[in-house]
């Protein structure tokens, strides 16, 4: 096995420890400073109807970049359920930014920097020792702490009720765009 294998499952095993919230919890309201600088909130998001609120590590991820890349191309049918995507991650507006730009984003990408809206969401993370020799989280993480947040994907009702979760502990594994549709079919029949 080669040595970033044992680093990967080194990286998943300090994971494993951060759940998430569930399908059935209430999510926690937030605020957060957007691309740009202005505050977007879930509370207001909902308000238009259903929220998807992806969690990723931030835009240095190549894996993150391919997920919201393939969400981004998904955008026209996701938002024909009235549904309204934002992207979280624990960096500055300005790495928000450049994720945009460099994914070419049509959706929210926010900066959760003190990462209080990771750990409400029970998603925040150590990696482990091996891993902040390899990368330096304090350098790209908003306030300079050492953690991540799992990747997650949570789909929210108008009544700020979680309809799917998924936290996946294996950064490689996320939700993709066929599923959230589906979810958003099962909600739209359920309506």
């Amino acid at each position: 096995m080669s040595n970033l294998q044992e680093f990967q499952k080194l990286v998943i095993a300090n994971a494993a420890q951060a759940e998430g919230l569930s399908k059935g919890d209430m999510a926690p309201d937030f605020s957060l400073l957007n691309a740009l600088g202005q505050k977007v909130s879930l509370s207001e998001a909902l308000k238009s109807g259903i929220v998807i609120i992806k969690f990723y590590r931030g835009e240095w991820c190549p894996i993150c970049n391919l997920d919201l890349r393939e969400i981004q191309s998904h955008l026209p049918q996701i938002r024909s359920f009235g549904a309204t995507l934002l992207a979280i991650s624990p960096q500055r507006p300005d790495d928000a930014l450049t994720a945009t730009q460099k994914n070419k984003l049509e959706f929210e990408v926010l900066s959760d920097a003190d990462q209080e809206v990771i750990k409400a969401y029970n998603l925040q993370f150590d990696p482990g020792e091996d891993y902040h020799q390899r990368r330096d989280l304090a350098e790209l993480n908003g306030e300079g702490l050492k953690t991540l947040p799992v990747p997650a994907t949570f789909i929210v009702n108008t009544n700020q009720i979680i309809k799917a979760a998924h936290v996946e502990a294996n950064y490689t594994e996320r939700m993709g765009s066929k599923e959230i549709i589906e979810v958003l079919k099962g909600m739209e029949k359920k309506a």
